[in-house]
């Protein structure tokens, strides 16, 4: 995924996500729709289909499917909530979204529902 390795040396942020699931596509579109130019400091990498290029990055792919997973400029992989965050706070509209799901009660019970969901999604597609 040499992709990534040209986001780091362009501070951007790699986003890895499900290409194979429609509302994932959506929200990426609806992200780019709110960052607005500021979305070009974002790299998207559809994972579908890319186990091993996952693997060589230090990501495990059934954990990427399961959880959001970006990596910064600096090459650090965060995932989950702490991915969200990340990624919403690069957006100024977005910022105090990414601050309120860091509360630490909202941020314990987002990531329960959140689990659940994505569970609930890969059982349907046959993926989970």
């Amino acid at each position: 995924m040499s992709d990534s390795n040209e986001a780091e040396q362009t501070g951007k942020l790699t986003v890895y996500y499900d290409g194979a699931c429609p509302s994932c596509v959506h929200d990426r579109e609806l992200y780019e729709k709110l960052a607005g130019p500021g979305g070009e400091s974002v790299c998207w990498l559809d994972i579908t289909g890319r186990e091993q290029a996952l693997e060589q990055e230090g990501i495990d792919p059934r954990k990427a499917l399961r959880e959001l997973h970006v990596r910064d400029e600096r090459g650090r992989v965060v995932s989950a909530l702490d991915a969200y965050i990340l990624l919403l706070g690069r957006v100024t509209l977005l910022k105090p979204l990414a601050w309120l799901i860091g509360l630490p009660l909202i941020r314990s019970r987002l990531a329960k529902a959140y689990r659940a969901m994505v569970d609930r999604r890969l059982q349907r597609t046959g993926r989970g």
